[in-house]
């Protein structure tokens, strides 16, 4: 009998291969893109003012920049960025000046809490629902409409526009980066998207020497991404080009990491449980699963790189160290042999793809000179953060007994539906959080913690 672990790859290569095959349906992006333009004063769901972006944007350098991930995850991102200091801010030139790179900016970061996470929709055969999501995100940050809270009775106007968008989500930057382009090209934005996903590989790149042999690298992510093939080809792609030796890479998809570090109820495994178990429980079955599926193919080769392909799993990047390192030197049975250590380096490498995001970003605000230099400092107000919430319009039957939608409705949604706002984008105030996130933020974000609203929760 095949094991879990090999149960779980066969599904993941199924579901790689069915996705290869078929090409996206552009339908879902020239739905969104024809939904705008037949409305461009942005009132209406899922649009925005275009003329927010009439004339130069370089006139306007105190926009913000926007953020969007499925749900809290992407602030590993934000804190990467807000984190920053890898060039001189009076020349542009690499090296640090003692002067975070973005302490002039402001940002705007949204979570879809409600829809989360991103990472289950192609495994559940939604990948145009979760291109049509990514487009709306998209849409929100462009645009000026959101809500005070689930029950207000209408909307509000008064969200600024950006001036550049990062995708802070792995799942998202996978299915949708090309969407988000061809949308933002077609409606005559002239921002530019940053996504994590290239960001991941040039990290990888940057680890290989020329005169390495292969290396085998590990990518922990959600189901989707890894069926995306996204990460491997990126991998691929970034060392073919600098002229190094292609790694082998081997992955592992995760249905239910991501929801647990939100601390959605749904992804505990025992009420009992709290929710360090029960993120420290999926952590192990995954690394576990991930490294016999490896000893199973008959590799020898030792993992030495891991990329955290999922900008949750930052937030535990010390546990899945741990993770690896007490497999390395466990004993599955009372024989005491080692099977995993030889597959295993002794001091692995993670990647954590924000750092190179970030860079990525201020290069790109310097060429497009949207820098808000010291002197347009004062122009710039406070960050601000939102989620998303099930709306009151939701029947009671598509919610949880806590308020959140149910997976079935959550995976049972087709696209094409605009006029349909089942979710509203809302403030994120903490206490909309479980206590937590809120001390997973706390404690591993601190740049994140001083910018956000935390009048509720204090």
């Amino acid at each position: 009998m095949p094991s879990k672990s090999m149960v779980q790859m066969v599904v993941l290569i199924m579901l790689a291969t069915s996705l290869r095959s078929e090409s996206p349906d552009v339908g879902v992006r020239n739905q969104m893109i024809t939904h705008v333009n037949d409305q461009p004063r942005g009132a209406a769901p899922f649009t925005f003012d275009k003329s927010s972006y009439d004339g130069n944007l370089s006139e306007l350098p105190e926009l913000p920049i926007g953020v969007f991930d499925s749900g809290i995850g992407g602030l590993t991102v934000l804190e990467a960025i807000l984190s920053l200091d890898a060039y001189n801010n009076d020349n542009l030139s690499p090296g640090a000046d003692e002067l975070p790179d973005f302490a002039n900016e402001r940002f705007i970061y949204f979570g879809d809490q409600a829809n989360m996470p991103y990472g289950n929709y192609a495994a559940n055969g939604k990948v145009d629902y979760l291109r049509e999501l990514i487009l709306k995100d998209t849409v929100f940050l462009l645009g000026k409409r959101s809500f005070d809270s689930s029950t207000a009775s209408q909307p509000r106007f008064d969200k600024p526009p950006v001036k550049a968008i990062v995708i802070a989500c792995n799942t998202a930057t996978a299915y949708g980066l090309d969407d988000v382009r061809q949308a933002v090209q077609a409606w005559g934005i002239p921002i530019f998207v940053v996504g994590v996903v290239e960001s991941g590989a040039r990290g990888v790149n940057e680890l290989i020497l020329p005169t390495d042999q292969p290396k085998t690298i590990a990518v922990m992510a959600t189901v989707g991404t890894c069926a995306s093939l996204a990460y491997p080809k990126a991998i691929d792609r970034a060392t073919g080009i600098a002229g190094k030796r292609i790694p082998r890479v081997i992955q592992q998809g995760s249905t239910s990491l991501a929801g647990a570090i939100e601390g959605d109820p749904s992804f505990m495994k025992n009420d009992a449980e709290s929710q360090v178990t029960t993120i420290a429980n999926y952590i192990r079955d995954d690394v576990k699963n991930m490294v016999e599926t490896y000893r199973q193919s008959g590799a020898t080769e030792p993992i030495e790189i891991i990329v955290l392909g999922c900008t949750h799993f930052p937030l535990v990047e010390e546990e899945i160290a741990s993770a690896f390192a007490q497999l390395r030197v466990s004993s599955p049975e009372d024989d005491g042999k080692l099977p995993y250590q030889h597959l295993i380096a002794e001091q692995v490498k993670l990647i954590n793809p924000a750092e190179l995001v970030a860079k990525e970003l201020y290069r790109q605000l310097a060429t497009a000179r949207l820098r808000i230099t010291g002197d347009q400092r004062s122009i710039a107000t406070e960050d601000t953060f939102y989620l998303s919430v099930p709306s009151p319009d939701v029947p009671p039957s598509a919610k949880t007994p806590n308020g959140d939608l149910t997976t079935l409705y959550k995976y049972g949604r087709e696209p094409g539906r605009l006029h349909v706002e089942d979710t509203r984008v809302v403030p994120m105030r903490l206490k909309l959080l479980p206590e937590s996130s809120r001390k997973l933020i706390q404690n591993r974000l601190p740049e994140v913690w001083k910018r956000i609203d935390r009048s509720n929760v204090e």
